[in-house]
């Protein structure tokens, strides 16, 4: 039996090579200047100008002089002629807010350092560890989130007074966390479950200890974990009101 010509195909080889689909027809009806404005640059830039525009009237209305702020029908409430910066003098230099700021960046900064440590523990115990109950543990962390922070305020408030923490920073750095570490522990938990455990396998074949291992080898993997939950953590603590209006006076 001879072989076909060079120039011949086979005809089974014809319907076994995959067919190629044009996936361009339909991106062909953005090719108009007039189509792309209107289905993408029109939309785009009215969600621009939408997130945007509350940046824009805070910027606005810091620079405005006193007698602009009240008066919209002489001064045009979307721009100003004579911009100033005594408020920001004001603000800065004439009242308490540099104290007020820093009190609120320490203790959402030494809440939120407290709270990671303990949910990196806690997360890592019950991912790796593998004892009996750790899944219904975790449940039971992460409903400890869904609890109001109402429900936690009387005992909280018991706490603090008890102890004399009462108008003192650590009243705030001390029970943050109780709001803070089911969120972060429960976020963790699934991060580490993403990293293979067989790399924690070979370092305790080479001898590392579970401590050793969680510094050198899952922290450096999960900072994307970490960095998610100290936003969160830091987050909360800078928003708080309740407690920081109950526990603090002076």
């Amino acid at each position: 039996m001879t072989d076909l010509p060079a120039n011949k195909v086979d005809l089974k080889t014809i319907l076994a090579t995959p067919k190629r689909v044009d996936n361009s027809e339909g991106m062909s009806y953005l090719q108009s200047l007039p189509r792309r404005i209107v289905t993408v640059y029109l939309p785009l830039s009215i969600i621009v100008v939408i997130l945007l525009f509350p940046f824009y009237w805070m910027g606005l209305t810091s620079i405005k002089p006193d007698d602009q702020l009240l008066d919209l029908d002489r001064y045009n409430p979307f721009w100003t002629w004579n911009p100033t910066l005594k408020h920001f003098h004001k603000l800065l230099f004439e009242s308490y807010y540099p104290h007020w700021l820093w009190n609120t960046m320490y203790v959402a900064v030494c809440a939120t350092i407290l709270s990671i440590i303990a949910s990196v523990l806690a997360a890592y115990a019950i991912v790796r560890l593998r004892y009996k109950g750790a899944n219904l543990v975790g449940g039971l962390i992460f409903l400890a989130y869904l609890v109001p922070p109402s429900i936690l305020f009387i005992p909280l408030a018991t706490v603090v007074f008890q102890y004399g923490l009462f108008d003192s920073p650590l009243a705030l750095i001390l029970t943050y966390p109780t709001i803070l570490i089911p969120f972060s522990t429960w976020l963790l938990m699934g991060y580490f479950k993403t990293i293979p455990f067989e790399l924690e396998e070979c370092a305790l074949i080479d001898g590392a200890s579970r401590w050793q291992i969680l510094i050198k080898i899952v922290l450096p993997l999960a900072v994307p974990g970490l960095i998610s939950a100290f936003i969160f953590c830091f987050t909360l603590c800078w928003n708080e009101f309740i407690y920081a209006l109950t526990f603090l006076q002076s």
